[in-house]
């Protein structure tokens, strides 16, 4: 029987999270050209972005300032890149933790994407309406 795991509760499970997953992101055959080509050699500020906005979303730090939306807005992005972004963030959520934190993990990243998407494409189509 495999030992449980445990629930995001500290900084260090939110590096564990972020890196996993990003190197997930960094090889996969859909995202990884895209991810690559715009953070180029900047991946450790990305990383280090991406433990302050998690850290803030999932466990208070309120480390994170910033407006997420605004980078990807030119992004070649559409729904295949969101559903395999959904798919490999909560693969690594599910195998490395468990509990109410994980769930919060899953939610506000399903979140996050339906309003990343719905921004995006008012954004494209009508960019004289669009408002962050």
């Amino acid at each position: 029987m495999p030992a449980p795991r445990a629930d995001i509760r500290h900084h260090d499970h939110i590096v564990l999270l972020v890196d996993t997953f990003y190197g997930k992101v960094r090889n996969d055959e859909l995202l990884g050209a895209i991810f690559n080509g715009i953070i180029g050699d900047r991946w450790p500020e990305h990383l280090e972005k991406m433990h302050r906005f998690w850290g803030t979303v999932l466990i208070n730090e309120g480390s994170y300032t910033g407006t997420p939306l605004r980078p990807h807005l030119h992004m070649p992005i559409g729904a295949a890149h969101f559903a395999r972004w959904l798919q490999l963030f909560h693969a690594t959520v599910d195998e490395l933790f468990e509990g109410p934190v994980a769930q919060l993990a899953h939610r506000n990243a399903d979140r996050m994407a339906d309003m990343f998407q719905e921004r995006i494409e008012r954004y494209r189509t009508r960019p004289q309406d669009f408002i962050q």
